[in-house]
């Protein structure tokens, strides 16, 4: 489950347009944080997760946060400032489960590296939606885990929000702050709509027809719609983009992604499907929040491009990069693997579960050690005016970035307690298998 938003130019401080993502997976699924360069392949088609498709052999640079063990992305960004996030979405729409189709996951890079605008990654993924469909298995270790997508797709001058059935689709153009979570909601306001979603509808008794035909209402799955919870989500991020409206600034939106259900007195033993900073606990929360990012996309000069690299916002810090810059390249983010190593996501892995046993501990030393530095890297970013900055300067600040915030990470370790225990018998039964499984103490 993820939770996705846009502010327009117009809403903002600066007035520059701001995309976000927390990108929810299984608590042993690392996420990778990797730069890819412009380059040339050597064909004319790629493989993505389960299939082969055409693809340019010029591909442009991308900056992704993806599943380790995944072709695709959650979230990215290209050197054209196109950026894209999608949701899992549960339609009435049937699925074969044969992998002869694409992730969402598949989606977002395949538009990413081919796509000059917003609009071209829109028509980009349209186009494969119905052409190859979406019969891919999403899940990690959960095999069974098969899905539809939505997307928001944005660049400085203009974003849409995207929604999928099957091979129908239906976008709408972006006027204002939006948010999506892990449900359809486009209704009977849209600029686009695949031919023949209405009809078919229609036949399935699923709509009374055009004049009152709500792509929402007709395709929605109800039962898995309701059970992730993503309407009291999507709520929660548009009431706090509501309250931002014309003063929407970089650390407002890390504000979101950190946000949890119950803001006072919260432990992630108590976690459920509601919060935005989402904390897994089990059966029912059986996700958490294994990656964040947030971009500031400019006209006239570079993105500023934020991520975590970590689990749960609300104990990490985001930090800044840039394209053209090996900071992201492997001597920093090495590729996780299904086991703890060293790899940058898995060191910060070890602080989120120890954090997890005395969490209002940990959370003070986050608000004490971590988001300070976290506001002096966003004052040097915004004095910098990167357009008339030094590329070699940014990339020196980002690389010390990442350098500090290791630092302040064996710091944070050492000041919590070393017989924490998880709290209620159910949540310490499922945090004890995911320790053994990931070979974490």
């Amino acid at each position: 489950m993820c939770d996705t938003f846009y502010i327009p130019p117009h809403l903002t401080r600066d007035g520059q347009a701001i995309f976000a993502k927390n990108s929810d997976r299984e608590p042993n699924e690392a996420q990778h944080l990797v730069r890819y360069p412009r380059q040339f392949r050597d064909t004319d088609e790629v493989k993505a997760t389960y299939i082969t498709v055409p693809h340019n052999r010029e591909i442009f640079e991308v900056i992704l946060s993806k599943p380790f063990q995944m072709w695709g992305a959650e979230m990215g960004i290209n050197e054209n400032q196109v950026v894209i996030g999608n949701e899992a979405v549960f339609t009435r729409m049937p699925i074969a489960r044969k992998n002869d189709g694409l992730t969402g996951m598949d989606l977002i890079r395949l538009a990413l590296e081919t796509s000059r605008s917003a609009e071209a990654a829109l028509r980009h993924i349209c186009r494969l939606v119905e052409s190859y469909g979406q019969d891919a298995c999403g899940g990690y270790t959960n095999r069974n885990f098969f899905y539809h997508n939505s997307f928001i797709i944005a660049d400085p001058r203009e974003a849409y929000v995207l929604e999928t059935a099957g091979r129908f689709w239906v976008y709408r153009k972006l006027r204002s702050y939006y948010a999506i979570s892990n449900r359809l909601s486009i209704t009977h306001e849209w600029d686009g709509i695949s031919d023949g979603a209405i009809d078919f509808a229609g036949k399935k008794g699923w709509s009374k027809g055009m004049k009152d035909f709500s792509f929402a209402d007709a395709f929605s799955a109800p039962l898995m719609s309701r059970l992730s919870m993503a309407v009291k989500r999507r709520e929660c991020s548009m009431m706090h983009l509501g309250s931002l409206q014309g003063t929407a600034g970089l650390q407002d939106a890390f504000k979101v992604l950190r946000s949890h259900a119950v803001d006072h007195g919260f432990d992630p033993s108590d976690g459920r499907m509601d919060s935005l900073c989402l904390h897994a606990t089990g059966l029912l929360t059986p996700s958490q929040t294994t990656g964040s990012m947030v971009t500031v996309l400019r006209k006239d000069a570079q993105p500023s491009i934020w991520a975590t690299g970590s689990s749960a916002p609300c104990l990490s810090v985001f930090k800044p990069f840039y394209f053209d810059d090996d900071v992201l390249d492997g001597k920093n983010f090495r590729l996780p693997s299904a086991r703890a190593d060293q790899s940058y996501w898995w060191q910060w892995e070890r602080w989120h579960r120890k954090a997890l046993c005395q969490y209002t501990h940990a959370h003070e030393l986050a608000h004490n050690l971590f988001y300070p530095l976290e506001d002096r890297w966003v004052e040097f970013h915004e004095r910098s005016k990167e357009g008339d900055t030094d590329r070699a300067i940014l990339r020196k600040a980002s690389a010390a970035c990442v350098s500090e915030s290791l630092d302040l990470l064996g710091n944070a370790l050492d000041q919590l307690k070393e017989n924490g225990k998880y709290r209620g018998w159910f949540y310490r039964y499922h945090w004890r298998k995911w320790n053994r499984e990931a070979g974490i103490k």
